[in-house]
């Protein structure tokens, strides 16, 4: 048996990337070193946000394969690495499941593959720690035996508009060869392809594209503190901003920042400037102070709102709504709402909180109280903070209900509501 690709990481990114390359009449095999996730998908069970188990129903019934046996790996023509990169220490990516997964294509790499790094990480990574070791593991040359390059995850959770399909994919090879076999091989599922000149370019980008949204975000971040104290609407005048035809993009203030992009990505890249040029990436190093300390700015604005009506932070009784890092998924990575929730149970609060998608929540190993009861528990709250806005919340409504409502994403119209 011989598939057209196996994908290493059967994730967020992996297995939509996976389901794609199916509806494309392509043969794929998954590969996971963690097994539940590899019974439960061959059980026909989802675990990320954006495939149903009805989904992954239809991949095994189109052939898809999830395995945990590295020797099925030398069955595939291309291998495709999706596996995490989160923050190791000192800011830099933590790469472990990036070379597990190069050491087990490279014990299983035959002449005329094709290897894509997916995983997010600094520039030069997969020239200077990828390659070496495919290349020292099967006795084969990049460029030569087998091709190699980097092709960034663009995955968005949640995106009801754009995909694994009509994203354009930016691919650069180590040889121009290599861009060729890359590109050829996205093209069978990828609406538009993208070349970039190397694997380096390829890399950059997609740090550019998270570094661009992360210092917007601490730009308006920052605006929040100084025009709540100026008595300036912040959210009126970023819709004023807006209807500027050019040269304006809307970024909105929040909590914080989470997901695995936004928190994590830029830092890849400032540290990848301070050890290799020795000196900061300032920009980034500035947001990052910014967006790291919006939870304990927006605990502090709880506690003001409590005190404004003479009610201590200390025993008053708090609730979140939504604790994931984006709205309409259950996805927590790096969720603000962690943060938040220290900030607030460090005050002395009694914090609890409500997600539809999230029926478990514990902080450093301690479970935090979850509410069924949205609108009694809304009503009761001493103070009610909207950190993640899903669809099923009506805002507006649940402000007029509660004792005290703050709003850190601005989607509130009514009075009663305080807003970031």
């Amino acid at each position: 048996m011989s598939y057209d690709v196996v994908i290493l990481g059967l994730g967020y990114v992996g297995l939509p990337l996976a389901r794609q390359a199916i509806r494309a009449g392509m043969s794929v095999l998954g590969f996971d070193i963690n097994e539940p996730v590899v019974r439960s998908l061959a059980d026909g069970r989802s675990h990320v946000d954006d495939l149903s188990d009805a989904d992954v129903a239809d991949m095994l019934a189109a052939g898809f394969l999830p395995t945990s046996e590295e020797s099925l790996i030398g069955q595939a023509r291309t291998a495709v690495i999706c596996v995490p990169t989160p923050l190791a220490e000192g800011d830099g990516p933590d790469l472990r499941a990036v070379l597990g997964a190069t050491s087990a294509i490279g014990r299983n790499l035959r002449p005329g593959m094709l290897v894509v790094l997916e995983s997010t990480t600094y520039p030069g990574t997969t020239d200077e720690e990828v390659r070496p070791r495919l290349e020292q593991l099967s006795g084969l040359t990049a460029g030569i035996d087998f091709h190699l390059a980097f092709s960034p995850e663009r995955i968005d959770p949640g995106n009801q508009v754009y995909g694994a399909h009509n994203t354009p994919k930016v691919v650069g090879g180590y040889t121009p060869a290599c861009t060729d076999t890359a590109e050829k091989f996205y093209g069978r599922f990828v609406e538009t392809v993208v070349r970039t000149r190397s694997t380096r370019e390829a890399e950059t980008a997609k740090l550019l594209e998270n570094t661009y949204r992360h210092v917007n975000i601490a730009l308006v971040n920052e605006m929040a503190r100084f025009c709540h104290e100026l008595d300036i609407d912040l959210w009126d005048v970023i819709h004023a901003a807006s209807t500027k035809p050019f040269g304006f993009q809307a970024f909105y203030p929040g909590p914080g920042v989470g997901g695995h992009c936004i928190p994590i990505d830029p830092n890849y890249l400032s540290h990848n400037v301070r050890s290799k040029l020795g000196y900061p990436f300032r920009f980034v190093e500035l947001a990052q102070e910014i967006n790291t300390t919006m939870p304990a700015y927006v605990a502090r604005r709880a506690q003001n709102l409590l005190n404004a009506d003479g009610q201590a932070v200390r025993g008053a009784t708090v609730l979140l709504l939504g604790i994931t890092y984006k709205a309409n998924i259950a996805d927590q990575r790096e969720s603000p709402a962690a943060p938040l929730a220290r900030h607030l149970a460090a005050l002395g609060a009694t914090v609890a909180y409500h997600d539809p998608h999230v029926t478990t929540w514990d902080l450093d190993g301690v479970p935090v109280s979850r509410t069924d009861d949205l609108e009694g528990a809304a009503a009761s709250a001493d103070l009610v903070i909207l950190v993640q806005n899903h669809r099923s919340y009506d805002p507006d409504h649940l402000a007029r209900i509660a004792k005290r409502f703050f709003d850190t994403r601005g989607v509130t119209t009514v009075r009663e509501a305080h807003r970031l």
